[in-house]
């Protein structure tokens, strides 16, 4: 790579400058709330990179690197359409000599020197002479578009990669509602109480997860942790505390249900347990014991139509919560075991192909990710020898 640096450079020189010296760094101007539309022609940034909202002029033009100074400070930004800057917004105006979204890349290597230096108050703030003084280089012109170019690509990638797994997120949202969902006729449907029991889990705070000992799963992790299926804990609890506390454990073939959470619409994701040996299980979940196939009962918790069912029966204070009477009232369509399975079978390729890190997308998005870094700062990195402050 050092190599292929040299060869771009061509024993041309790179010179350092200040950024306020090399270009012009202009503040937006503020625009309030009641000038702005829901949607329209020019995008309007203010504290952050999510447009305020849109208005019917501009102020920038496109081909503009910008800097958000209070917010979400110290974030770096490029528009590829004219846009409108409001007054937390410092943009670049760049001489001809320099390649305003070459601005941009450098920008991005610099990110934790600008980010150290916000000053964390009530509202974060950059100054604007935070970004007057990084030293930038400008090697030629030529060189400044190639490695835009080289980078480009790889946002590109990136970007196909990410807009496919979106694609594939929805399309496995939505044959996992309709493999789930049955004509009231089509099939026999029960409440969950009447095909199986719900056991509440005991408590244990998580000081007392240690690194080897009973399986356990703590509720928390069945929002970050947990998918459709484990066989493998990430947690355990010694033996002594499962004795004298008398922890709850499922077994094999149960479904894990979380049954508090900050949010509504978390409450009710369901993990089947497929390993061996038994699980300790947190009081905030409850395990679910019945004939139906596990994964299918997990896929349908993971619904819209169970959702909507379980809704209603969620009490929400600080914290929301179901109890089993409410989980017990949810009606499952229950076709014939095999049947369940055949969906399972076809819901788990889904399940890999959109969120296995190992197997699918979200892997090859995270190394293109890690590449595009290491090249970016490699690329951005020039000899400084030349260069007397």
């Amino acid at each position: 790579m050092h190599h292929f640096m040299e060869k771009l450079l061509d024993g041309t020189t790179v010179e350092w400058k200040k950024l306020g010296e090399a270009t012009q760094l202009k503040r937006g101007k503020r625009l309030i709330k009641s000038q702005l539309h829901v949607s329209g022609k020019y995008a309007v940034y203010q504290n952050s990179m999510t447009p305020l909202g849109y208005y019917n002029e501009y102020n920038v033009k496109a081909d503009t690197t910008f800097v958000i100074s209070a917010g979400a400070a110290g974030e770096v930004g490029y528009s590829a359409h004219d846009f409108w800057a409001a007054d937390d917004v410092y943009y670049f105006q760049t001489p001809n000599n320099i390649e305003s979204k070459f601005v941009y890349y450098f920008l991005l290597t610099q990110q934790y020197k600008i980010l150290a230096q916000v000053r964390r108050a009530s509202i974060p703030r950059l100054s604007k002479t935070v970004i007057e003084k990084l030293q930038l280089p400008i090697p030629p012109l030529k060189v400044q578009r190639e490695i835009v170019r080289i980078l480009d690509n790889f946002t590109e990638l990136t970007a196909e990669l990410t807009a496919e797994l979106s694609a594939r997120r929805t399309q496995y949202s939505y044959y996992r509602g309709k493999l789930l969902s049955f004509d009231e006729d089509e099939v026999e449907w029960k409440t969950l109480g009447e095909v199986g029991e719900f056991i509440r889990g005991k408590r244990f705070v998580k000081n007392d997860m240690v690194s080897e000992g009973v399986p356990c799963i703590h509720y928390g992790e069945m929002y970050t942790y947990y998918n459709i299926w484990a066989d493998k804990t990430k947690s355990f609890v010694s033996n002594e505390l499962v004795e004298t506390k008398k922890l709850r454990t499922a077994q094999k073939g149960d479904v894990v249900i979380v049954a508090a959470g900050e949010t509504i619409e978390d409450i009710g994701l369901g993990t089947a347990w497929l390993g061996d040996e038994e699980v300790v299980i947190h009081d905030a979940c409850f395990f679910y014991k019945s004939e139906l196939d596990p994964k299918y009962v997990a896929f349908f918790t993971r619904t819209k139509q169970f959702h909507d069912q379980i809704k209603k029966h969620i009490s929400s204070g600080k914290i929301s919560a179901i109890n089993a009477k409410g989980l017990s009232k949810v009606k499952i369509p229950i076709p014939p075991l095999e049947k369940q399975k055949a969906i399972v079978a076809i819901l788990d390729k889904f399940d890999a192909l959109t969120n296995s890190i190992s197997e699918g997308l979200p892997k090859e998005i995270e190394l293109r990710q890690k590449q595009y870094a290491y090249y970016r700062d490699l690329l951005l990195s020039f000899p400084k020898e030349e260069h007397h402050a």
